[in-house]
């Protein structure tokens, strides 16, 4: 025999479907099976990228055969069964000049159980073996062999390839489904078979798998027919395929195009894809917490933002405003749009979503129902109040338990920031006297203007606002009371705050134009002496301001009650008049106080300055210091307690919610 080499690559899927069987089923994917030989010196080459061009080359038996797609399936799923498949003609493995040709199909069956290790087989066989059979002398359930005339292997491994990178083995699966490289070479110089693996994305290993050295010129006669058979057991079910084959004799055989390989048809169950199986539950479980996610942020959208409306409300509907807005003007009612905070609540700097404009928004705490009705329409008829020395109410909103007003932003806030918070900037006796004047001005059109009376009942610094140019407006509106010209107010319950109070209040209840004259009196006295009408850490005679502005008043030095902090930038005339009026618009009888429109008459220069008596004060004040004699107006013990008492000028009393 001469020195040749032979080449078999070719490509091979094997399917297991159900649990390994103690029976046969063992895939043979290489058979040199003897026969006669044909011709001298016959070159064999031929390369199939999938059968369905090699139909008329090949002869199948048993279950074999070419599907529509080009696929050689040898089993499918059938149990006990055999497939074949050959090349039809016969290889020439010798070189003789008398040969005879065989029938195509002598081939057919390989061994039994009366053949098996017959010297006189003449087969060559590489099998492939999914079952591990004692018998046989198997190693595992997963192993490739080289068969010579029996079905024991004379060398045998478990699946597996060296890869390039690294050199080392690895495994492989023969029933896993995934397609597999096989390359089957023997040379006759070298006495020497060679059995490669690798995985059809792997280039071919430089190392084979199974090496035996053995001279098979014994076994190899003239010619002999190649090709592929299989079986299956009795509780085994496989399929096995040849997705491509290529031979030659003498020389390397060509090089299988993966590319064009046919794909494999599905056996068994469909293989789910990972979106299907991984995929589509992580988008439900993130679709049911989108849905819990909305559901929950509707809900507390729905609370953050509700609100309590009457149907007696809707007639209000234009000076009502959503929660919404006013949630999303003050920006949540953040610490840092918070203007300020009094006896009645907080107050917040807000933008309007809608029109951009500036308000200031108090929230003010009501949980009583009673009146409420009456209350929101005293609110609303507020709102139609229109003087450039008001703060605008522009409207409300209300909630549960809460009540929100919302007012025109003044740009420079209250004026107490600018006489008691230690401000950098002092307000000038000119900016003062013009506040004075315009504070005069809003609660003149209250009393007397206006189409109703309407009562502030909590004039004091704080509620006096300061727009961008210094102009004092009144402001907070949320105890004040409506009531029609020629009637009398009705008795109410004690509010304000102390130092404004006026001494009739505790024994009347009633507040009256006189109560804010009262007021407006404390206030021209603490806006000229830059004091507190009460201030416990003073000098004892200057605890109750009103007392020192008529001590000073007494010894004719009325001037020393100023605010010294202005030096001597004042107009004194003005500087008198005001603290005289001051004097006199605290006057312990109502009916000594003036009334508005005469303070504005003062003001304006339209009257002289004012002559004060003692006469009016001796007959109902009290003395309140017995070593400087100085008098404050109390009638009672209640009354005298509420100066006496008091912790801060800033506290507000406020009875029943309102």
């Amino acid at each position: 025999m001469k020195q040749h080499m032979n080449y078999f690559p070719y490509v091979l899927q094997q399917m297991q479907i159900k649990e390994p069987s103690k029976m046969l089923s063992k895939m043979i994917v290489l058979l040199l099976f003897m026969n006669i030989a044909a011709s001298k010196s016959q070159v064999i080459d031929f390369k199939y990228n999938g059968f369905l061009t090699a139909k008329a080359n090949m002869s199948l038996d048993g279950l074999a055969q070419i599907t529509p797609n080009g696929i050689l399936r040898l089993t499918n799923t059938s149990k006990i069964e055999t497939g074949h498949a050959f090349y039809s003609l016969p290889i020439p493995f010798k070189d003789s000049s008398d040969l005879t040709t065989s029938g195509a199909l002598q081939y057919i069956g390989l061994f039994n159980s009366s053949s098996n290790g017959d010297s006189t087989n003449h087969i060559v066989a590489i099998e492939f073996d999914t079952v591990q059979s004692p018998e046989f002398q198997d190693i595992n359930d997963n192993h490739v062999g080289i068969d010579i005339n029996n079905l024991t292997s004379v060398e045998c491994a478990a699946a597996a390839y060296f890869a390039k990178e690294n050199g080392g083995l690895e495994n492989l699966t023969l029933g896993s489904g995934s397609p597999i490289q096989v390359w089957v070479e023997y040379s006759g110089l070298e006495k020497q078979i060679n059995v490669t693996l690798s995985p059809t994305n792997v280039d071919k290993p430089n190392l084979p798998l199974l090496s035996l050295v053995r001279d098979l010129s014994p076994i190899i006669k003239d010619s002999m027919y190649v090709g592929f058979t299989s079986a299956t057991g009795t509780t085994i079910a496989s399929s096995h395929y040849v997705l491509g084959w290529s031979f030659k004799m003498n020389g390397p055989a060509q090089e299988l195009d993966l590319s064009h390989l046919p794909k494999l048809p599905r056996v068994g169950p469909k293989k789910k894809s990972k979106v299907l199986t991984i995929g589509v539950p992580l988008i439900a479980v993130f679709f049911m917490f989108l849905t819990l996610f909305t559901i929950g942020f509707i809900v507390r959208r729905k609370i953050r933002y509700a609100e309590v409306l009457e149907d007696w409300e809707r007639e209000y509907g234009t000076h009502r405003f959503s929660y919404k807005d006013l949630f999303k003007a003050t920006k949540g009612f953040r610490d840092t749009e918070l203007l300020g905070m009094g006896g009645f609540g907080m107050v917040y700097k807000g933008v309007l979503p809608t029109s951009n404009i500036q308000v200031a928004v108090k929230r003010v705490s009501h949980k009583s129902k009673q009146g409420m009705r009456e209350f929101i329409a005293e609110i609303v008829s507020l709102g139609r109040l229109r003087h450039r020395n008001l703060v605008q109410l522009l409207g409300y909103c209300r909630r549960k338990g809460e009540l929100l007003l919302v007012y025109d932003f003044m740009l420079n806030g209250s004026l107490d920031k600018f006489l008691f918070d230690e401000p950098t900037k002092i307000l000038n006796w000119h900016q003062r006297f013009q506040i004075i004047k315009g504070v005069a001005s809003g609660l003149l059109y209250l009393h007397e203007e206006w189409e109703q009376v309407v009562l502030h009942r909590d004039i004091k610094a704080s509620n006096v606002l300061l727009d961008g140019e210094f102009n004092g407006r009144l402001g907070d509106f949320g105890l004040a009371r409506l009531y029609d010209h020629g009637t009398d107010p009705q008795t109410t319950h004690v509010v304000g705050t102390l130092g404004y109070i006026a001494p009739e209040m505790t024994r009347t209840g009633k507040a009256t134009t006189s109560t804010d004259v009262f007021a407006f009196g404390a206030l021209m006295l603490e806006v000229a002496s830059g004091k507190r009408p009460i201030g416990l850490r003073r000098l004892p005679e200057e605890i109750i301001l009103v007392d020192w502005v008529l001590h000073c008043w007494r010894r004719g030095e009325i001037l020393e009650a100023r605010d010294v902090r202005l030096g001597n930038e004042y107009v004194k005339e003005e500087m008198e008049l005001v603290l005289k009026l001051g004097l006199l618009c605290s006057h312990p009888m109502a009916a000594g106080r003036p009334s508005m429109r005469q303070v504005m008459q003062f003001l304006d220069g339209g009257c002289p300055t004012p002559e004060l008596s003692l006469s009016g004060w001796n007959a109902t004040i009290v003395s309140a210091s017995v070593d400087d004699e100085m008098l404050y107006p109390c009638t009672t013990t209640m009354e005298r307690s509420i100066f006496e008492c008091s912790s801060s000028n800033s506290e507000s009393l406020l009875s029943g919610g309102r």
